[in-house]
């Protein structure tokens, strides 16, 4: 598992390390090493996927569930149509799903419950050090994306949410390898319960293989791309792009 690069080489020291945090910073700066580490994660990327195949996340049964499960990251949003479509229980809502398809969508809540719908409990390992078992519902993005019929080049799928942090729209992407395994879903109810706003109604991705930063809440758009150049920071995601944090981040 890669979290960050700079983690690949000792970076994090505090206290008396500082002096040393800075030269690290400045030795992972340099493009040969900026480069190499990226290919470490790519090179990582591959051989975990070759272990673990089409190998399903662990399910648990109710029993493990754990008694409280943390909302972090943003837990509320301040865009004000999000905030009316939230009022009326998201009701006149609807999914956008573009970019390389066939056949653009936009999917009311009512027709994403139409759909056949997935339950799995799984635990939420996050980087900040926690993990709680919860149990999700919700389609297959599958499903979703058979039913948008994908272009040949289209290689990622790209969430845009609702929130903002720092003032910079959230988002996340994960390829065609994730977007099609079984437990990646677009989770509408947690725990028996529709998502609340803290725990990212009306949509959370859950792809159940990475770390929780990947499993974006506030869904409002899935957008199928050829490559992410050009989208925000060109990494694949917030935390990516301003912390550093490997788009790839399988557990």
């Amino acid at each position: 598992m890669i979290v960050s690069r700079r983690k690949l080489i000792g970076i994090g020291a505090a206290g008396a390390g500082g002096l040393l945090l800075g030269g690290c910073d400045r030795f992972n700066d340099a493009p040969a090493v900026r480069d190499g580490l990226i290919g470490t994660e790519e090179l990582t990327k591959r051989a975990q996927r070759l272990l673990v195949g089409d190998a399903l996340a662990r399910e648990y049964s109710e029993a493990d569930m754990s008694p409280s499960f943390r909302s972090n990251g943003s837990v509320s949003v301040a865009d004000q149509a999000y905030r009316a479509h939230l009022a009326q229980g998201f009701a006149r809502w609807s999914l956008r799903v573009d970019g390389l398809v066939h056949t653009a969508l936009d999917l009311p809540m009512a027709a994403l419950l139409a759909l056949p719908q997935r339950t799995q409990i799984t635990r939420h390992d996050c980087v900040e050090g926690w993990s709680a078992i919860g149990k999700w519902q919700g389609p297959q993005l599958s499903s979703i994306l058979a039913r948008a019929g994908l272009l040949p080049t289209a290689r990622y799928a790209v969430f845009h949410c609702a929130d903002l942090l720092d003032g910079k729209p959230y988002y996340e992407s994960i390829d065609m390898i994730d977007a099609f395994h079984p437990q990646t879903i677009l989770a509408w109810r947690m725990n028996d319960r529709p998502l609340s706003e803290a725990h990212g109604a009306p949509l959370r991705l859950r792809v159940e293989r990475q770390l929780g930063y990947k499993q974006a809440k506030y869904v409002m758009r899935v957008e199928l791309r050829e490559n992410l150049a050009g989208l925000y920071g060109g990494k694949g995601g917030f935390w990516e792009d301003g912390s550093d944090y490997a788009w790839y981040a399988g557990i």
